[in-house]
């Protein structure tokens, strides 16, 4: 038996669900309400997988000592200028959600927090805990994601995205009602899962102020959109951004992607940054600048095409225009040579970098 096989409730409004986000609808303007107060004016700032490698470490680092948690993340982040943190939530209790929160009132900084979907009816106490632990905090936005893999690595049947789709479905209709109840927005990622149009279908035919989306400026690149194209669609429904740009490079079964310094790939971040701040003039602007080797995109094989129904050639032709016309004129950033000491230096290298071009060009 499948979970919520007897919900009546559950399955009707999973039906309705699941109907709607197969049909085409019209666009319409979504309801923003009870935002935050304003943020025009704060200076970037900067999501925790930007420390990918300095998270949690345990390397003995004099320069780059380790952040073993929240307040060591947002302490670094505001000596080198950042105007806020997004950060995982998972775990914390509620003294620890106090110091978060008066720690971010002492700095002036915003609070964002990362958490995970419930994926079944028992989970729903765990997540209502954590979106309780993060508003203690100060959070009043949630980012989250409904895969944590990337869509043309995770699935190799049809059947198998179609699993993943229906059940994703399923924690979204879970987590809004605690998202509503507790007045916090939830804010889904297009995470190299869902394409810029099924996302905004999703959050279209829900319908909630509470559930909108956490706008990536270059994961969808890997889903062979255009990152303007994905920005445009998303845009009316950001709550947040993960700001980022990202270099391209053949190879043989596709292309190579990475994230790079800002203003050196091919994002036009003025413009993407202009079209957040028109449809959401409290949106706030977080860094995500992974430091890790080239991903491959194996576009050319016919893997990569299983969970897409009948993809236009053109979309294909044009991303491999983009790389073949705006190919990294450089080598694309590389850690897997680099010691322990090195990543981390090149790690807060790229952040410092990013940060200072947002100053600079940006906000």
């Amino acid at each position: 038996m499948k979970p919520f096989e007897n919900n009546d409730k559950f399955s009707s409004g999973r039906r309705d669900f699941l109907k709607k986000s197969g049909m085409a609808t019209a666009a319409m303007a979504f309801p923003f309400s009870a935002l935050p107060e304003s943020l025009k004016g704060v200076s970037m700032g900067v999501v925790v997988h930007s420390y990918g490698i300095r998270y949690g470490s345990k390397v003995e680092s004099q320069t780059y000592p380790g952040f073993q948690n929240a307040l060591d993340f947002m302490r670094h982040c505001h000596s080198i200028g950042a105007g806020g943190i997004q950060t995982t939530v998972g775990g914390w209790a509620e003294d620890f959600a106090k110091k978060v929160r008066d720690e971010r009132e002492k700095l002036g900084m915003y609070l964002e927090g990362s958490i995970a979907m419930p994926k079944s009816e028992e989970e729903v106490s765990r997540f209502e805990k954590e979106v309780l632990m993060a508003k203690e905090a100060g959070v009043s936005i949630l980012r989250t994601v409904c895969l944590s893999g990337r869509r043309y690595e995770n699935f190799k049947t049809k059947a198998d995205w179609e699993t993943f789709r229906l059940n994703a479905h399923d924690s979204i209709l879970l987590a809004e009602p605690i998202a509503r109840k507790h007045k916090v927005k939830l804010a889904i990622e297009n995470h190299k899962d869902w394409k810029a149009a099924e996302l905004a279908q999703i959050i279209q035919n829900l319908s909630s102020s509470w559930v909108g989306v956490t706008l990536d400026f270059g994961n969808n690149v890997s889903l062979l959109e255009e990152p303007m194209e994905v920005i445009r669609t998303l845009a009316p429904f950001a709550f947040s951004t993960h700001v980022k740009d990202m270099g391209v490079k053949p190879y043989e079964d596709g292309f190579l992607l990475s994230e790079v310094e800002l203003g050196t790939g091919i994002v036009d971040l003025k413009e993407a940054v202009t079209l957040c701040q028109k449809h959401n003039p409290d949106v706030t602007f977080s860094l995500e600048m992974i430091t890790r080797d080239p991903l491959q995109i194996p576009c050319l094989e016919e893997s990569y095409w299983t969970t897409f129904d009948n993809p236009p050639a053109q979309d294909l032709a044009k991303i491999l225009r983009i790389v073949r016309d705006k190919s990294y004129p450089d080598s694309l950033p590389q850690v897997k040579n680099l010691n322990s000491e090195e990543k981390l230096a090149f790690e807060e290298k790229n952040v410092v970098k990013c940060l200072a071009y947002s100053r600079a060009n940006l906000l």
